[in-house]
């Protein structure tokens, strides 16, 4: 991409994941702005930005991973400053999008909490919304300004087709992430299969059944989101049950809240692959690191900021 220019471009960060804002700023070639984010003494956010951004496209680099309320807060305040300071365009980039999995009413009385997350963003003065993944694709619908919706499935593919696995079958956990697996399997020249199970109470679920043949093949399991390692881990089992040679993951975005790196450690997972969209804790990590491959999302995200910045097409990065 022409690097011409980006004199109006600013790229600025929260405090959620410093190190993913900083490959991106390293990837584009344009240093991060120079902003503060603090507490004052009875913990509401502080954020002040040191320099002037009137007239200029603005990138804010924040997953809203743990603390959520935290890291949306001081997103939405940042976004505030800078209209507030006259930026042209505020764009925020939000690899994870918390409160995604809140996306419809299941049950009576319930929030749709994904709604409200881009109803507070839109108030805010969001002009754009970049993001990863989404747990269900119609969040995008949610928001009345343009989100661009990356996939991290073609790096992902890359690196399934790189362990070069004979009789490899990519594996849906349930029967909402079919179209995922299929995507995956398309690019990998592989067939999928998909486990059918319940959840008689959310975070709990238990395998019927498997659809499609497992026996003496590969598999890797496709998942946008591992958060308690539950469903992924008794999906492992069960493919290991229905005679499946080895058992590997493909997932988005690594929540990981406890007891999930001790349950992936115990598993029968050769290896599961992650990006960075959100922090690993460095003691989560230590505890998987024979298990566990991270693969950066920064090249991706950097491209694309630098696509809406350059006004070329953003949906070219998704053809396979």
């Amino acid at each position: 991409m022409d690097m011409e220019g980006t004199s109006r471009l600013k790229i600025f960060t929260g405090t959620a994941h410093e190190a993913l804002a900083k490959e991106i700023s390293d990837y584009i070639g344009v240093p991060l702005g120079k902003s503060l984010c603090g507490r004052f003494n009875n913990g509401e956010i502080q954020v002040m930005i040191n320099e002037s951004v009137r007239g200029k496209d603005c990138f804010i680099i924040q997953p809203t991973g743990a603390p959520v309320n935290d890291n949306l807060m001081e997103m939405l305040i940042m976004v505030d400053a800078l209209k507030r300071a006259s930026a042209r365009h505020i764009t925020v980039v939000v690899p994870y999008y918390g409160y995604a999995r809140q996306d419809r009413k299941t049950r009576g009385r319930e929030p749709i909490s994904a709604k409200l997350v881009a109803d507070l963003l839109s108030t805010a003065g969001v002009t754009r919304v970049v993001t990863m993944d989404l747990h269900a694709g119609q969040i995008q619908g949610f928001f009345n300004v343009p989100v661009d919706h990356l996939a991290s499935a073609a790096l992902l593919a890359e690196y399934v087709k790189s362990k070069n696995l004979e009789n490899l079958t990519i594996v849906s956990p349930d029967l909402g992430g079919v179209n995922r697996a299929r995507d995956l399997a398309d690019r990998v020249g592989a067939p999928i299969a998909i486990i059918e199970k319940r959840r008689p109470e959310p975070g709990v679920a238990k395998v019927m059944n498997i659809i499609g043949n497992v026996e003496g093949r590969n598999c890797f399991i496709v998942d946008d989101i591992v958060d308690t390692a539950g469903s992924l881990c008794e999906g492992a089992k069960a493919l290991e049950e229905f005679g499946a040679l080895g058992v590997y993951a493909a997932v988005c975005h690594p929540v990981l809240t406890d007891p999930a790196a001790e349950r992936i450690e115990k598993s029968n997972l050769k290896e599961i692959v992650v990006t960075n969209s959100l922090p690993i804790e460095q003691e989560k990590k230590e505890k998987l690191q024979d298990k566990i491959k991270v693969l950066s999302v920064a090249p991706l995200l950097g491209e694309a900021i630098l696509r809406i910045f350059h006004d070329v097409s953003v949906s070219a990065l998704f053809d396979k």
